[in-house]
């Protein structure tokens, strides 16, 4: 059992889990028995984080079943070593050697030279402050509309589903009923922005606060996760918000019908949570065929590392985008923010991008090919390839947008929708590791030779 088997077991014994619980007569609203696709598909759609649905989770699951999902949701987004980390913590246990690197591998982070402990305690305490506070700020908002119980229960299932970029609603349109709240349009994008970012640039954040307010002397450094995945996720939110407004502006099957103001921010929701949070306040299944081609693309990049989010990430992304200035600069090296990045981590980046396309495209083709053959009546009824690969980038960025196919799949392909949810959660990196095996040192070191490219 390698560090990263170690870790795609564990995310595999809790999807287990919460299946079983899911198929109880107690999770379900009628009180039979569930299906066992059904049970699996929201079981491992709730601890990816992805949101993908192929029953209404509001009307068809208890309050229990919901609370069940929850409860995934939150093992999800804090990811499988976290939490077990944090368990042990509680039985007052100490943790070993290898659970401190398989806490290096889950957040891809040298946390080794530090304190551990401290950090999950940290991470646990940041989790639950943003998710109580997104609680307050929502509870008016629900409990004006559905009353003072049920509204505090879907203020506490939408911030925690918010923060860890889960997408699962109770609302059998998402949040398209509520697109006109400035509260839900404000609470909900934060959440799901902060919950991405990941902690190392939440913590960073915090520390220039405390030290702009008590204004001391010494220059603050940031790091260089930092700066890359701030400006980057600036960039992103700001051309997708401007991109979405244009594109869908006419449309009146989204925002066509609205106000200006209603508008924009609607363009801002769906730019924010388009990147992995999966929530929605227009009809996705009615955006015009660019408007699917930019939901597409910014699905695929994602959020940012350790984050709640999915994705090839944000660093992946300008790290290969910068590769790319060097070459039509001449330059040898890639160098951002004054930095030289690694020839390690571009090789990584490489990757991952190489891996993640190849999965998607691969899946694509399974349940393209799936659904052509052996179900005709799929295609014949009105769904399209791009709706297929949409759905696809969807599972594997743990996003859970959809156009409105995922319950008319077949069996087959919604086993492999599960399969890219469970790929894109892990990592692909991490996941074909935990095909291959530990890696062996190379002992040849071979002459170079050059090749032609491009």
């Amino acid at each position: 059992m390698t560090i990263a088997r170690t870790i795609c077991v564990g995310f595999l014994a809790v999807i287990a889990v919460g299946t079983l619980l899911l198929m109880l007569p107690f999770a379900t609203n009628d009180g039979s028995w569930n299906n066992p696709l059904v049970a699996l598909f929201t079981a491992t759609s709730a601890v990816c984080v992805t949101g993908l649905i192929v029953v209404d989770t509001g009307s068809y699951f208890s309050f229990w079943g919901q609370l069940i999902i929850l409860l995934l949701i939150q093992v999800g987004g804090l990811g499988y070593m976290t939490t077990t980390t944090f368990l042990i913590l509680l039985l007052g246990r100490r943790f070993d050697l290898r659970q401190k690197l398989a806490i290096q591998e889950s957040f891809d982070r040298p946390f080794l030279h530090g304190n551990s402990q401290t950090l999950i305690r940290s991470i646990i305490a940041t989790t639950l402050a943003f998710e109580i506070l997104g609680i307050i700020l929502m509870l008016n908002v629900f409990s004006q509309k559905y009353g003072t119980f049920k509204g505090l229960w879907l203020a506490i299932f939408h911030s925690i589903s918010a923060w860890n970029n889960a997408g699962f609603s109770l609302f059998s349109d998402s949040l398209m009923s509520l697109d006109d709240s400035l509260t839900i349009n404000l609470v909900i994008p934060l959440l799901v922005i902060f919950g991405g970012i990941g902690y190392q640039v939440i913590m960073e954040l915090y520390i220039a606060i405390v030290h702009l307010v008590t204004n001391k002397s010494e220059r603050l450094v940031f790091s260089l996760n930092f700066k890359v995945v701030i400006s980057t996720t600036a960039i992103l939110l700001l051309t997708g918000t401007l991109v979405f407004f244009i594109i869908e502006y006419a449309n009146p099957d989204t925002l066509g019908d609205l106000d200006f103001k209603s508008k924009f921010l609607t363009a801002w929701f769906q730019s924010v949570t388009t990147r992995t949070a999966g929530f929605n306040s227009i009809d996705i299944g009615e955006m015009t065929f660019a408007g699917l081609f930019l939901t597409i693309g910014l699905m695929f990049i994602g959020a940012s590392p350790s984050g709640t989010g999915g994705g090839i990430k944000t660093t992946t992304l300008r790290i290969l985008t910068n590769c790319t200035r060097s070459v039509l600069r001449g330059n040898d090296e890639v160098v951002m923010f004054k930095r030289e990045i690694p020839v390690s981590l571009i090789l990584k980046a490489v990757a991952v991008v190489f891996g993640s396309t190849n999965m998607v495209v691969l899946m694509t083709f399974l349940i393209y090919l799936n659904e052509g053959i052996f179900h005709p009546s799929f295609f014949e009824s009105g769904a399209t390839s791009l709706q297929v690969l949409f759905e696809v980038v969807s599972a594997f960025a743990t996003v859970g947008l959809s156009t409105g196919i995922t319950d008319k799949l077949s069996a087959v392909s919604q086993l492999l929708i599960i399969l890219t949810m469970y790929t894109g959660r892990v990592g692909i990196l991490l996941f074909m590791a935990a095909i291959v095996g530990d890696t062996r040192p190379r002992v040849v070191q071979y002459p170079e030779e050059t090749l032609l490219v491009g």
